[in-house]
């Protein structure tokens, strides 16, 4: 078992996702406090190492399925690099390190996370079979994240932030689940759940919720608390990115078939890294550098 098998098998490559957890302090403006940075860097961290262990556990459980598929029968487990007594191991190690540092940053984050690794359990051994919940889990998944964020940065969780969390993520595992779709329909069979999709639904879905997302971020620009909160009435400027972002990743899903790992696909997409980079500093700009040139 090399460090190579070690970081296959814990992905910190999807670690991306956990930066959900800065989308809290990012948004009321607090980043910019050491003491908030700080800790909502050492929350990710453990939400990251509890993650990883999600991703062992997943792993062990789909090793029979894995090793039939072209791309997943290449995971450690699955191939026979690392054992299922040294994946325990591994998954044991985490899952203990990730608690240890959120019981230490405050009780609220150690029950979001442990309740992420409670639901993955479920999510794992049954509710991952079940088409629609499967996906529903994902963003839930992404909202225990928002929540660890706003727990360890001591920030309320608005409900548009809620909202949008959700159908982002439910975009993000719709696509997932439409490449594996594609895959299946090859001649593979690799997940129960696919038998309640098929592509015009999946196609329909992603387009309805992208839908739903651009109405309530742009609902959200134009709230009368958030401009007042924000101090700028130009924050509709940002839903520029969000539908040329959405656009995007549509014509990535449904033109190029590239989102069966939506991570990836975010990864190795320069044209969307440029939009989300635009977005990003559009509202840091709004929150954090304009009062320094007014």
């Amino acid at each position: 078992m090399s460090i190579r098998h070690i970081l296959a098998l814990i992905r910190p490559e999807h670690w991306v996702k956990n930066l959900f957890l800065f989308i809290p302090a990012f948004f009321a403006a607090r980043l910019s406090e050491s003491y908030v940075l700080a800790h909502t860097a050492l929350g990710f961290v453990a939400f990251s190492l509890i993650a990883s262990a999600v991703y062992v556990l997943n792993d062990l459980v789909d090793a029979p399925q894995d090793r039939n598929h072209p791309d997943k029968c290449k995971r450690p487990i699955a191939s026979g690099a690392v054992s299922p007594r040294k994946g325990m191991l591994i998954l044991s190690g985490l899952f203990l390190g990730g608690t240890l540092l959120s019981a230490w940053l405050s009780p609220a984050v150690l029950v979001f996370c442990l309740t992420y690794f409670t639901v993955n359990i479920f999510y794992s051994f049954s509710l991952k079979h079940i088409a629609i919940i499967d996906i529903s889990l994902i963003g839930v998944g992404f909202l225990l994240r928002v929540f660890a964020g706003g727990a360890v940065a001591g920030v309320e969780v608005s409900q548009w932030l809620i909202v949008l969390t959700f159908l982002l993520a439910m975009i993000l595992g719709l696509a997932k689940r439409r490449g594996e779709y594609l895959v299946e329909t090859k001649g593979h069979t690799f997940r129960k759940a696919l038998e309640g999709y098929n592509l015009p639904f999946l196609d329909v879905s992603m387009v309805v919720c992208s839908t739903v997302a651009i109405v309530a971020y742009l609902m959200y620009c134009f709230s009368p608390e958030v401009t007042e909160r924000i101090g700028s009435d130009s924050i509709y400027y940002t839903a520029f990115f969000v539908i040329i972002g959405v656009l995007r990743y549509l014509q990535l899903t449904l033109v190029y078939n590239k989102t069966e790992s939506p991570t990836r696909a975010l990864l190795r997409d320069v044209f969307l890294q440029i939009i989300l980079l635009g977005w990003v500093g559009s509202f840091a700009w709004l929150l954090y550098l304009k009062k320094w040139f007014m």
